[in-house]
């Protein structure tokens, strides 16, 4: 298997932290704005005053930048080392899909039980990519 197959699904994510960075700045300007507050005067605090809506996208946004950047370099491993197959690219799919789910709670209902089950399953996959790697490295 090509590793174009494996990368497409990181660009998928990749992509997901775009939308979601558009996302965060098209409701957090405005609501800082209405808040009275300017990004100099920004603070932690301030922010998470900001309408539980807002916040949640800007969570969901930093998020993205944990998770999946384990996901990044396990796939880029896979990749480079020339052990790409139709399993890692399943896991790796069925990752990327789990993400936008989990943003998706996240940013809209945040429903915790949801968002904890496919945090949960999406950590699963990516222990199944890591194992399998790992097995293959030392293995």
């Amino acid at each position: 298997m090509s590793s174009e197959a494996i990368l497409q699904p990181v660009f998928i994510v990749a992509l997901l932290n775009t939308v979601m960075c558009v996302w965060m700045y098209v409701t957090r300007i405005p609501a800082m704005s209405k808040a009275g507050i300017t990004p100099e005067n920004a603070t932690r605090e301030s922010m998470q005053s900001l309408p539980p809506e807002v916040v949640r996208v800007a969570d969901n946004y930093n998020h993205l930048f944990e998770q999946p950047t384990l996901f990044y370099a396990v796939v880029l491993s896979i990749a480079v080392l020339g052990h790409v197959d139709a399993v890692a690219v399943g896991c790796a799919w069925f990752y990327a899909a789990l993400r936008i789910v989990h943003s998706l709670v996240q940013a809209t209902v945040n429903h915790i039980p949801t968002r904890f089950s496919v945090f949960s399953l999406s950590w699963l996959v990516l222990a199944i990519l890591i194992v399998r790697e790992s097995l293959r490295l030392f293995g």
